[in-house]
């Protein structure tokens, strides 16, 4: 068990099969992919809408009866209603100096390697976003995880845990069971992966040298060079269609967390509860916390071992050793450290 990228289409593995036509997407895809657990586990999936995703869910059940010979049974049927997934639009513009670029002899290798802050800078507004964006109160933005999970007395309430914490310094851990039918990223219908690159310089007509000329622009001083403009463009969401797939343990404390566990939350325990709630869990299963609480946990474990107790162990993943409970893969995610206000009723 555990997260498994051969198994489901990851973006990396959607961008490939747009072939050359694809080629800046399948660049894009790898850079944002890069240092950041959760997006190289999550899967995509093209929605059904322009606009994301529409999901069919079942809110109530067809009754069912016992019946005896010659004798017939009510006539039921279920109900279903349907929930719009939205993609949000993510974007980044780039512009670097002509000179510079064509230096190698390459422009646009040189501006592709110039944007990748840009793209670093999306992995982690995306990585913060699928955590914890609202679009009820920010309309730009998609509905991550814990928005949906964040009610002890809501519809998802059985898949919550809580640790205790009453502070407002808490933070959570999610288990997370990925695939295409139970929650995964969605992007718009008829794009490539909802990733775009275009060329915005206006003027592409070659210099002496060979290159576009580029624009005009100005610099702080206001003073004009030429330069080369990229834009970049990342169409984006999330589709829960199983709740029974998430499973969130809120209210940890960490000023309470020891590596004994005299006080605070047994961050391990946690986790096999968490098992113990996630409905069938697939091949792209992981843990996700803090990357500052996986290292607590690994302490914990570590206590544990030495006193012959403990079920965490080593999963490895893309060449990687990474540590593991019940043979469930543990993501060090640096968007979940973020001061929690209490979860309640």
């Amino acid at each position: 068990m555990g997260a498994r990228n051969g198994a489901l289409a990851t973006l990396v593995d959607v961008t490939a099969s747009y072939g050359e036509a694809g080629e800046a997407q399948g660049q894009i895809a790898e850079i944002l992919e890069k240092d950041n657990p959760i997006i190289e586990d999550i899967t995509w999936k093209e929605g059904n809408l322009l606009t994301g995703e529409r999901t069919w869910v079942r809110t109530g059940k067809p009754g069912v009866s016992w019946r005896r010979y010659n004798q017939g049974v009510p006539k039921s049927k279920g109900t279903a209603g349907s929930v719009d997934e939205a993609a949000a639009q993510l974007a980044a513009a780039s512009q670097m100096d002509r000179s510079l670029a064509v230096l190698g002899g390459n422009p646009a290798r040189a501006r592709m390697n110039f944007a990748k802050p840009f793209f670093q800078s999306m992995n982690e507004e995306f990585a913060e976003t699928l955590i914890y964006g609202n679009s009820y109160f920010e309309s730009k933005e998609f509905t991550g995880i814990m928005p949906r999970f964040n009610d002890l007395d809501g519809p998802n309430a059985s898949q919550i845990i809580d640790a205790g914490g009453t502070g407002s310094d808490n933070r959570s851990l999610l288990l997370i069971s990925w695939s295409e039918e139970r929650v995964t990223g969605i992007y718009p219908q008829g794009t490539k992966a909802g990733l775009m690159h275009m060329d915005a310089t206006a003027n592409r007509n070659a210099g002496p040298d060979g290159y576009p000329i580029g624009d005009l622009v100005a610099d702080e001083a206001g003073n004009d060079y030429l330069a080369y403009s990229d834009y970049f463009q990342w169409d984006c969401g999330l589709a829960v269609k199983d709740p029974t797939a998430v499973v969130r343990a809120a209210n940890i404390d960490v000023s309470l967390l020891t590596m004994d566990r005299s006080t605070g939350a047994d961050l391990e325990d946690l986790m096999i509860q968490m098992y113990h709630r996630l409905k069938n869990p697939g091949p792209n299963t992981a843990f996700y916390m803090p990357t500052p609480l996986a290292a607590t946990m690994h302490r914990q474990a570590l206590n544990d071992a030495r006193g012959g107790r403990g079920v965490t162990g080593f999963e490895e993943i893309g060449g990687r050793k990474v540590p593991s409970v019940l043979g469930i893969p543990i993501r060090g995610v640096d968007a979940m450290n973020i001061d929690e206000a209490r979860v309640t009723t």
